[in-house]
């Protein structure tokens, strides 16, 4: 392993995610704002913790009370007046939907001067959950559509509709008081009813866009089911004002400057990278063979999320693959490295952020007699960068904004 690339990966890595944390977008939105009655606090997503403790501190006696939910391990404290549920994702599950009730119980009988703080961030879509079907069908559709390859708006369009609190819902509930949103995104493009799946956002989706994706991914559903896909969502909501704050644009260009910092002269290649992440594997090796050996310090930078096809039996996320699948094209590149990392930091079910690879990973595989393709086949990423020092593992970061590869070329 080069160590001066890794070390460098890992110092973009830190830089990029401290960049992008939510404090300072919830000051903005709450510091000197007034508020005629009551303020509840609800929070759900991986980043709920770290949005509702900045929250809970700006609010003070405004707050009255609060719950947050997001995913185990990611509580780092107690904050004042707030319950604090760690439940499951990327599948939901009975603490999923333990909190949610008590999150709808909080906004039961509200008057038009409460404020509703809905802190939103991803991963919601699974922690935050009060399912119209079966608990264990909803989490075995969950599951169906995470292997089926769908990206993240295709599964949000077909998880709204089998939830009492996705897709515009949960505004509903909270009625007559307003609810004051703010949203980390996700999502490319920030589209405010797919991330988490817009629970106090009108949904711009539809029951045949709903009923195409089923079919077309060959989805298994009850009869039920099938009957809520037909089932049109909230298309208007007038109690609801949202702000955005944090996207990958910001991670990407944070990425930019540490690059630029570490000396490497930075490339944004895209913030909008959504494909199969062995696909983009080999797009970033084929980008750092065309650009090895130039004699200058180069960063190319991708952000997005790509999606992974589940058809082996193994452990890993899709910024493991990115990695995995780049070393098969910069296998005896000399000074280049691929690395690629959630935000969140976690990939997949795994404790890794992502994967690193550079130009001696393969052959370091090769020498333990583990075959990258027969590893990619079966989804077992992690296991093989494991062997090799490959995982990037950052525990939970506080903040959730999509993905962020690179390309690193010394010269």
């Amino acid at each position: 392993m080069n160590q001066t690339l890794r070390r460098d990966a890992d110092a973009i890595v830190s830089a990029a995610i401290s960049a992008v944390q939510p404090d300072a977008a919830v000051i903005r939105v709450l510091k000197g704002r007034r508020f005629p009655g009551r303020v509840l606090l609800v929070a759900a997503g991986k980043a709920a913790w770290q949005m509702a403790k900045t929250a809970a501190d700006c609010l003070g006696d405004w707050l009255d009370r609060g719950v947050v939910i997001t995913k185990y391990d990611h509580v780092k404290g107690e904050i004042p007046r707030c319950v604090c549920v760690e439940a499951g994702h990327p599948v939901p599950d009975e603490n999923s939907f333990r909190g949610t009730e008590q999150a709808l119980g909080l906004v039961e009988g509200l008057k038009e001067t409460d404020t509703v703080l809905f802190l939103l961030s991803g991963g919601g879509s699974a922690l935050f959950e009060k399912p119209l079907v079966e608990g264990a069908e909803l989490q075995d559709i969950t599951s169906q559509l995470l292997a089926s390859g769908a990206d993240i708006v295709e599964m949000n369009t077909i998880r709204k509709r089998l939830s009492a609190v996705k897709g515009g819902r949960f505004a509903q509930l909270c009625a007559p008081a307003r609810v004051l949103t703010i949203v980390l995104s996700d999502i490319i493009g920030d589209p405010l009813d797919m991330i988490a799946s817009g629970p106090a956002c009108p949904d711009t989706s539809t029951c045949n866009q709903a009923l195409d994706i089923a079919r077309r991914y060959g989805l298994r559903l009850s009869d039920r089911a099938w009957t809520l896909l037909g089932k049109e969502t909230p298309k208007t909501l007038d109690n609801v004002t949202t702000f955005v704050s944090g996207s990958v644009k910001e991670l990407c260009a944070a990425a930019g400057k540490a690059c630029e910092h570490l000396g490497y002269e930075p490339v944004l290649l895209t913030d909008c990278l959504c494909c199969q992440a062995r696909e983009a594997g080999s797009m970033l090796a084929s980008v750092a063979k065309t650009h090895a050996g130039g004699g200058r310090a180069k960063a190319f930078i991708a952000g997005g999320e790509t999606v992974v096809r589940l058809i082996g039996k193994g452990l890993g996320g899709r910024n493991q693959e990115i990695a995995l699948a780049a070393a098969v094209g910069i296998d005896g590149l000399a000074d280049a490295a691929v690395f690629s990392v959630g935000s969140d930091g976690t990939d997949g079910p795994t404790d890794a952020a992502g994967g690193y690879a550079d130009g001696d990973t393969a052959a370091q595989l090769r020498s333990r007699g583990i075959a990258i393709d027969a590893v990619l086949k079966d989804n077992d990423a992690y296991h093989a960068l494991e062997k090799i020092g490959g995982l990037i593992i950052t525990g939970a970061t506080g903040t959730n904004v999509n993905d962020v590869a690179v390309v690193l070329i010394r010269g």
